[in-house]
C-alpha cells in the first residue's frame, strides 16, 4: 500500500473540520502541491476556505474536486476511538472523514504527485477544487469558486468530484447525476389547551400528523431510466410544553424530498400546500422552503468512458453509473456544461458513528485518479 495516502489521510483526519472550519487542511494541501510545481490561490469567502490550484494553462482543463469539511461526530460515547484520532484496526481507517472524504483528497493530492512527476509537461491543465462548505449550507464553497472562474472566462473541460460513490467495493458505482433536494419546514400554531377538553381547542400536533401522513404513504413516481423515485421523509419534529396534560400550540415539522426528473419544485410544492389547505381552522400554517439543489445528470462523453475503463483495469469491476445518494458539490458544476463524475470509496459509513475506509482501497482509489489524469493528459 502506498502509505504516502494512508499518512496524508491520517494528517487530514487529525484536523477536525467540522464545517464550515478547515482547520488547517488546504494549506497542508497547497504545501504539497506548491512543493511540485502548481500554482496556488485561495479563494476565502466569507467564513468559508476555498482551494484553486493548478498545474499548466493549456486546454482541456481536468479538475478534481473535493471538500475537507465534516459532518458533527455525534456523541463522542459511541465512537470506539476518538474521531480525530485516525486510528488502525481490522483493515481499516477509522476517523471523521475517513470516507467522506479526507481519503480522496489525499488520494488526489498523491495521484497529482506522482503524475507531475513522470508527466511534468503534460497536455492541458490540471487543477484541484477543494471547500471546506459541502456539508453545510455550501453558498461560499464551490458555487462561488465556480462563478468566480466563469467571471474570469476560465474554461474547465471536465471534472473528477471525489464523493463517496462506491456501494459495497470500491468502483462498484459511479455518479453521473443525483436527484433534486427540497426541504421544507411547516410549522402549524394554534391555542394552548387543556386534553380533557379537546372540543375547546383544536390540536396542531393532531393536525400536524393528519396532513403529513398521506404524503409519506403517497408513491409520488416511479423513477426513469436515470432517476430513482422521488421520495418523502419527515426528519425532525418539535412541539409540545413537556407536559402530559396540555394541547400544543405550536408544532414545527421538517421534511425532504429527494427527487427525480419525473417531478418539478413547482409540484412537490403544491402538494404540501394542498394537503396543509384541510387543516382545522383554528389552527394557522406556514410553511418555509429551502433548496438545497436541483435534479441533474451530466453529459456523458469522453472523462466517463475513461472513468468506466480506468476502474474496469485497476479493479476488475464493471461499475455502475448511478444517481443515486445525497446531493454533492457536483450541481453546480455540471449545470455550467462540464462534464462530471463523481469517484470514490464506499459510502457505507459516511456521516455514522465509527466512519472508516478499508486500507486496501486507499492505493487502488490514487491509482484510479492518477490513471485518469494519465488518459486525458498525458495520452
Amino acid at each position: 500500500m502506498n502509505t504516502n495516502v494512508l499518512d496524508l489521510t491520517r494528517e487530514l483526519i487529525a484536523r477536525p473540520s467540522i464545517s464550515p472550519n478547515d482547520e488547517g487542511c488546504q494549506e497542508l494541501i497547497a504545501t504539497r502541491l506548491e512543493a511540485i510545481g502548481f500554482t496556488i490561490e485561495h479563494m476565502p469567502f466569507e467564513d468559508v476556505s476555498n482551494l484553486w490550484a493548478w498545474h499548466g494553462e493549456a486546454r482541456p482543463c481536468l479538475v478534481f474536486a473535493g471538500h475537507t469539511d465534516v459532518v458533527p461526530v455525534g456523541s463522542l460515547e459511541s465512537w470506539n476511538s476518538d474521531p480525530f484520532e485516525p486510528s488502525l484496526r481490522d483493515g481499516y481507517l477509522y476517523g471523521r472523514g475517513a470516507a467522506d472524504m479526507k481519503s480522496s483528497i489525499a488520494a488526489m493530492v498523491v495521484a497529482a504527485e506522482q503524475f507531475v512527476a513522470q508527466h511534468p509537461s503534460h497536455a492541458g491543465s490540471l487543477a484541484l477544487l477543494i471547500t471546506s462548505d459541502e456539508e453545510d449550507v455550501a453558498i461560499n464553497g464551490t458555487k462561488r469558486v465556480i462563478e468566480t472562474l466563469k467571471a474570469r472566462d476560465h474554461s474547465i473541460d471536465y471534472c473528477v468530484v471525489g464523493e463517496p460513490s462506491s456501494s459495497t467495493q470500491l468502483g462498484d458505482a459511479i455518479r453521473v447525476g443525483r436527484r433534486g433536494s427540497l426541504n421544507g419546514t411547516l410549522t402549524l400554531s394554534g391555542p394552548l389547551g387543556h386534553v380533557a377538553y379537546p372540543d375547546d381547542t383544536p390540536n396542531s400536533l393532531h393536525e400536524v400528523i393528519r396532513c403529513l401522513t398521506p404524503l409519506t404513504q403517497r408513491v409520488w413516481d416511479e423513477g426513469n431510466e436515470f432517476f430513482r423515485p422521488t421520495s418523502f421523509q419527515i426528519s425532525n419534529l418539535n412541539g409540545g410544553t413537556g407536559a402530559v396534560n396540555v394541547i400544543p400550540d405550536k408544532v414545527e415539522v421538517a421534511f425532504n424530498f429527494r427527487y427525480c426528473t419525473e417531478q418539478t419544485e413547482a409540484s412537490l410544492k403544491r402538494a404540501v400546500e394542498e394537503a396543509v389547505e384541510g387543516i382545522d381552522s383554528g389552527v394557522t400554517s406556514e410553511i418555509a422552503w429551502h433548496t438545497s439543489g436541483f435534479p441533474f445528470l451530466s453529459k456523458q462523453g469522453a472523462l466517463t468512458d475513461i472513468v468506466v475503463e480506468t476502474i474496469h483495469e485497476i479493479t476488475g469491476l464493471d461499475t455502475e453509473k448511478s444517481t443515486a445518494g445525497g446531493t454533492s458539490d457536483a450541481r453546480f458544476i455540471v449545470p455550467t456544461g462540464v462534464e462530471t463524475v463523481e469517484v470514490g470509496p464506499v459510502n457505507a459509513t459516511i456521516h455514522k458513528i465509527n466512519e472508516r475506509i478499508a486500507l486496501d482501497a486507499l492505493e487502488p482509489l490514487a491509482r484510479v485518479y492518477q490513471r485518469i489524469m494519465e488518459r486525458v493528459l498525458a495520452a
